[in-house]
């Protein structure tokens, strides 16, 4: 993603518009500043009526309806300038986040990513709705009154010329300060952020181990941090204000005090043209002033922006897919694995040289102790992950020249910790299926899924609130949900990651029973642990430290692999089957 100095350059036609309307606001401004000294002249000193001047009256009211058309639309154009790059910004962060792996969106504080997201986001906004505007104003309008002074008056100009570079080296000096302030904000923004989401959804734990009071403190300790970073901010955005005004104030006296004593003592200079003069140079100075808080807001912006950018050029690797069509008559591919390897990173988990065949409609079990890397090679295949070397194919072709929803569209994914959502119980089933899918159906898939007596048990039945993360649910409760998805939808394969682990042999008993009945019309890959899981499976992968050590059915593994008896007879208490 390109930074935002780069961005700019994008927005052609908007900020030759903004040039076209500032030379108009430098003309409307001049014309202004010369009916209302012709004006104030003719009436005072000329003693001529109000009809004399009526003509002067409407050329200063034109003047100035102008100049305000030409502020409003100049502010608008930057607030659409910057009302795009945020949607631009969030769209490619979303899709960010969308596209990254599922190990490495499972890193880092949620909270973190969501101040990103929106906090940091809604910082850039001044760059373009401000600063740009005012920067190319500050360019053309400063230098169109430079020039009409030095018309009217050249001491005056040079005493311009001389007092207006103090403010741009002073915008520098604490534009340089303000954007390592602003990146000092947006770390501990973006830390008490993560810290106060983490808490809240860790509430309970930290209530059971009796430390919520640490917890707590430290929370208190990130929001005076954050506090802290911003009050340093706006000291920098008092101090710079007060040194602009200083700046500003001293140089229109000097030009007001030279002015005076040339029409007073030498008598060089008219009352008009001094008049004029004084009309204009606080214009001048105002301008530059108003660059100079714009600039202030630019540099906060830019300490935003780098990052956002910072987490959009965060290395990942993202599954890339093609946009060849799967067939949707749900029927099972054959799936191959071809010497499939992954690499976490360098000194990290690798998977290696994983070869294999799981045919339609098998039974296929994933096993291996802790730490073999079972839901590594469920991820690949599910696509979530992406391989290193060697290709997955389905029926010869590889997986990654289709279309991702065409695939995802054909799966289920089960895991140990389903995610439910806040909402009803119907909704989180009708998450797995059509989104036109009747009520009916969902009651189908939760009777089928052995959820439907628990759910008809409640007051509200299908409609019944579920809180955030499946608040309210137990681990089979929620099991079953996943499973009422699976369903509904009716996948060609679907994909179970240990499903049964920690729950009680009568929950189990029903999973593995809804298990067995959605295997009948689709290919079911299990990572399992439990013997009574993975024996009657037609294939079992026998994984080690990354390594495919054999395959085959139970008794067969039994038999040769050593290995894998000592792992049975472990489970077992002493006996292996």
């Amino acid at each position: 993603m390109n930074s935002l100095r780069e961005l700019t350059f994008h927005y052609k036609r908007p900020i030759a518009i903004l040039f076209i309307l500032s030379v108009i606001t430098a003309a409307a401004l001049i014309f202004q500043g010369y009916f209302l000294v012709s004006a104030v002249e003719s009436v005072f000193l000329k003693q001529v009526n109000f009809s004399g001047i009526i003509w002067v009256l409407i050329g200063l009211l034109a003047a100035l309806l102008l100049r305000t058309i030409t502020s409003y639309a100049n502010s608008h154009i930057g607030v659409k300038m910057a009302a795009d790059v945020k949607a631009n910004y969030r769209k490619a962060l979303l899709h960010k986040f969308r596209d990254t792996p599922i190990k490495q969106s499972a890193q880092g504080q949620s909270g973190g990513k969501i101040s990103i997201l929106l906090d940091s986001i809604d910082e850039m906004d001044s760059y373009f709705s401000e600063y740009i505007p005012q920067l190319i104003q500050t360019s053309i309008i400063p230098l169109v009154i430079l020039v009409i002074v030095f018309t009217q008056h050249v001491n005056t100009g040079l005493i311009m010329i001389i007092t207006a570079p103090f403010i741009p080296i002073f915008m520098i000096i604490i534009g340089m300060r303000t954007k390592k302030k602003s990146e000092e904000q947006q770390e501990k923004m973006t830390a008490f952020a993560g810290h106060f989401l983490d808490t809240l959804q860790g509430l309970t734990t930290l209530k059971l181990f009796s430390r919520a009071k640490d917890k707590q403190d430290a929370l208190e300790r990130s929001s005076l941090n954050f506090r802290d970073a911003t009050m340093e901010i706006l000291k920098v955005a008092f101090m710079s204000s007060f040194m602009l005004e200083l700046i500003s104030m001293l140089s229109i006296g000097l030009v007001a005090l030279e002015l005076a004593i040339q029409m007073i003592i030498y008598e060089r200079v008219t009352f008009f043209t001094a008049f004029f003069i004084l009309v204009l140079v606080p214009e001048f100075y105002s301008f530059l002033k108003q660059l100079g808080s714009s600039f202030h807001n630019g540099r906060t912006s830019m300490g935003a922006a780098n990052k956002v950018i910072a987490a959009l050029e965060e290395k990942d690797q993202p599954v890339q897919w093609g946009d060849q069509m799967l067939s949707s008559n749900k029927m099972p591919p054959t799936i191959d694995l071809d010497t499939v390897s992954f690499e976490y990173g360098e000194g990290q988990f690798s998977l290696n040289q994983i070869s294999t065949n799981l045919p339609k409609y098998g039974q296929i079990a994933i096993v291996g102790r802790s730490g073999s890397g079972k839901t590594t090679l469920l991820h690949l295949i599910a696509g979530l992950l992406p391989a290193s070397n060697g290709k997955i194919t389905l029926n010869g072709t590889p997986l990654t020249h289709y279309r991702e929803r065409d695939w995802f569209d054909q799966l289920s994914y089960i895991s140990q910790h389903p995610y439910i959502f806040s909402g009803t119980i119907a909704e989180n089933i009708a998450l797995g299926g059509d989104p036109n899918s009747s009520r009916a159906e969902i009651e189908r898939a939760a009777e089928a899924a052995g959820v439907a007596e628990m759910v008809q048990s409640l007051e509200e039945g299908y409609d019944t609130p579920i809180g955030e993360g499946g608040r309210g649910l137990s681990g089979g409760e929620m099991q079953r949900l996943a499973i009422a998805r699976a369903f509904l939808k009716q996948p060609a394969i679907i994909l179970f990651d240990e499903p049964t682990t920690g729950l009680d042999l009568y929950t189990e008993g029903i999973l593995q029973q809804s298990i067995k009945q959605l295997g009948k019309d689709a290919t079911v890959i299990t990572v399992a642990h439990r013997l009574h899981t993975i024996k009657h499976a037609d294939k079992i992968l026998f994984l080690e430290d990354g390594i495919l050590i054999a395959e085959g059915t139970h008794q067969r593994l039994i038999d040769h692999i050593p290995e894998y008896r000592q792992m049975v007879t472990v489970q077992q208490g002493g006996k292996a089957e």
